[in-house]
């Protein structure tokens, strides 16, 4: 089958084999290991627990005609509940932002981070107000495998901000926080989506590694593109956290009602009606790659470089009408699609070609992209 549509607008092939990408990611029931450092890794044996929980009572539920019924009606009526309420929060960017965890002093760092003149006076007082970020670079310089590059005898564990700015080194800050910032924003701590945040995870990172390696092919500001590649996954991530906590919060609550209500046929069509990953991953589809932008200009963010290309990626129907910053993020993403199809075995030789031709993708960079490690981040 010859591929005359290199670069033109996006043909039907390729947007599917996009949504199969995300459908798995969303709603598929693979499994996956968590990349660089364990994700939720306590979280592995409650959403193991409760999967086999909700195969039991579904088991029994199917041999009992009356118990089913209500189990279809309760489900359908929470999924609904649910449904409704996350479509009322997307229509709310402040909503959205403040559920979301974005905020405006972590695009500052982000836009801080590129360049090659990093201030890290103007740097250290932002990552200070971040918690969670501060935690997570006090784990990194404190482990085990980074202290064998601290000078002898400095063993003691690390807590002054400014001595681990300084052990892990600009170069590594670059790449650590976007890092670090993309992990916040995607929902952690619930076992009913441990396994789709890790997927999306994995994707997001095999996307970022792929568009640095690209950068540094082409000779553009690398840590750019990669930032603006972990960034076109910030409104996937906001729309599946904003829809577990709204999920989590109304099954709790119709869990906790029907446990008073003392009705055992209520209480365990409750319990077993799962996360609604179907309408979820429409969700994403229908707004992720809006919000990518929109998020980043509800937060005084308009004229950013990152902004621009959020929604030239968003906005623009063919890859041919893209900059070349855009350009890259496409192609890296591209790539990071095809890579875990082909891990799921969900791509044929054929579709893999067409996704390589529309993206334009060379056999100089497919060589680059090959030869690179997309477990963990390449740490100097």
């Amino acid at each position: 089958m010859a591929i005359s549509v290199a670069g033109g607008v996006r043909p039907g092939k390729v947007i599917e084999i996009e949504h199969r990408l995300y459908k798995q990611l969303i709603v598929g029931k693979q499994k996956s290991d968590s990349m660089f450092d364990e994700l939720d890794a306590e979280l592995e044996d409650d959403a193991n627990k409760l999967a086999i929980e909700r195969e039991a009572v579904l088991e029994r539920l199917a041999k009992q005609i009356e118990a089913k019924q209500v189990f279809e009606r309760v489900s359908e009526q929470l999924i609904k509940t649910v449904s409704n309420a996350v479509n009322h929060r997307l229509a709310s960017a402040d909503a959205v932002i403040k559920s979301a965890g974005v905020n405006e002093s972590q695009l500052l760092m982000l836009e801080l981070l590129q360049g090659s003149n990093i201030d890290i006076n103007r740097l250290r007082p932002l990552i200070a107000n971040e918690s969670w970020l501060v935690r997570d670079l006090l784990n990194i310089v404190n482990s085990t495998s980074f202290r064998h590059r601290r000078p002898k005898g400095s063993d003691v564990k690390l807590t002054d901000l400014k001595l681990v700015l300084n052990f892990i080194g600009i170069e590594n800050i670059k790449l650590l926080i976007p890092h670090f910032c993309l992990r916040n924003w995607l929902p952690s701590g619930h076992a009913n989506l441990l396994w789709t945040t890790r997927k999306l995870w994995r994707y997001s990172m095999v996307s970022a590694i792929a568009a640095q390696a690209l950068g540094k092919l082409h000779e553009k500001d690398s840590i750019f593109v990669y930032i603006c590649t972990l960034l076109s996954q910030l409104g996937p991530s906001v729309v599946l956290k904003n829809s577990t906590l709204l999920f989590e919060e109304t099954w709790g609550l119709w869990l906790g009602e029907a446990n008073n209500s003392r009705d055992k046929e209520l209480y365990d069509a409750v319990l077993v009606t799962e996360f609604p990953s179907q309408k979820v991953y429409e969700l994403v589809i229908e707004h992720g790659d809006r919000l990518n932008w929109q998020l980043l200009q509800q937060l005084n963010f308009s004229d950013s470089p990152m902004t621009s290309v959020m929604a030239e990626l968003d906005n623009n129907l063919s890859y041919k009408d893209l900059s070349e910053n855009a350009s890259i993020v496409a192609r890296a993403n591209c790539y990071a699609k095809v890579v875990l199809l082909e891990e799921m075995k969900l791509i044929n030789p054929q579709e893999k070609r067409i996704m390589f031709d529309y993206y334009e993708l060379s056999e100089q960079e497919l060589i680059r992209l090959k030869g690179q490690n997309y477990r963990k981040l390449n740490i100097i």
